[in-house]
């Protein structure tokens, strides 16, 4: 992939969720180019089934040439989404890139889904997302060329996507829906809004946890495809690229890089596709 060297250098990005999976490699990417990095996320004590915590994620980040700050964030809450982020903008100066990845998934049917589960995917999936988005915007508004990422789907409004978890779809589709409605809401304002997807499942603990276990691991890509995916995205003029709905190996495609087996949890495994895209 062609880069420019040092493209994030000073820049700060603000990651919800970020102690693991898709937000830490998005954040490390970031970090190797000295950028500065906020993870807003809840874990604080480690976690029998959730590797790594913010202040693991921080250290790693630091150690990738970064400057790392850790806020423990519960995106439901109004106050803490605050505080992370006057934090954020007392430490470093103001922010340049929103990252909304936190996310809570329950792939269960209508009747299967108790309502404490569809409260909190909907609380952090779409509400949260929202929230995080409102409160950063003030500060973007101030940089240079601002971005918003949202770690969610194309709007595909096929019943098959909705019937197996509809209470998921519609929380993760909210996601998405922030990108539609805010990227035209502040299409003048220069703040670029844009999704992006995994054409694969990623190698997640959602994924280990949920889906399979380490069989399921090896049909996953790594997350690392997506955050090489989000750097590209990050480079381009914010004001000229806004209102997409991106899927990480169309974004690698646009700049050259078409094998990818180097993101393959196991090159001999077929790739398990993702929801809401088609395989490639």
């Amino acid at each position: 992939m062609s880069e420019d060297k040092a493209a994030l250098k000073g820049k700060t990005v603000f990651i919800t969720g970020g102690s693991r999976g898709i937000g830490l490699a998005i954040a490390l990417k970031c970090a190797r180019d000295g950028a500065n990095i906020t993870i807003a996320a809840k874990t604080v004590k480690k976690h029998p089934k959730l590797e790594g915590t913010i202040f693991t994620a921080v250290e790693k980040i630091n150690d990738a040439g970064g400057n790392g700050l850790a806020c423990q964030t519960d995106i439901r809450d109004e106050d803490m989404v605050l505080n992370a982020v006057e934090q954020t903008v007392d430490k470093f100066g103001g922010i340049d890139i929103l990252i909304n990845n936190a996310s809570a998934i329950s792939l269960t049917a209508t009747l299967e889904t108790e309502m404490k589960r569809y409260d909190l995917m909907h609380q952090v999936n779409t509400r949260g997302t929202f929230l995080v988005s409102k409160t950063c915007i003030p500060h973007l508004k101030k940089a240079t060329n601002p971005h918003v990422l949202n770690i969610s789907p194309p709007l595909n409004m096929e019943a098959k996507w909705f019937g197996p978890h509809v209470a998921y779809t519609m929380a993760k589709f909210g996601m998405s829906m922030c990108v539609l409605g805010m990227a035209e809401e502040f299409k003048n304002e220069g703040i670029a809004f844009n999704a992006l997807w995994p054409r694969s499942a990623i190698a997640t603990a959602a994924v280990r946890n949920l889906l399979g276990g380490e069989q399921a691991i090896k049909g996953c890509r790594k997350p690392e495809i997506m955050a090489d995916a989000a750097y590209s995205i990050f480079k381009k003029p914010a004001k000229e690229n806004t209102g997409n709905f991106y899927i990480d190996d169309q974004v690698l495609a646009n700049e050259g890089i078409n094998g990818l087996s180097k993101y393959a949890v196991d090159q001999s495994a077929q790739i398990t596709p993702d929801f809401f895209v088609k395989p490639a």
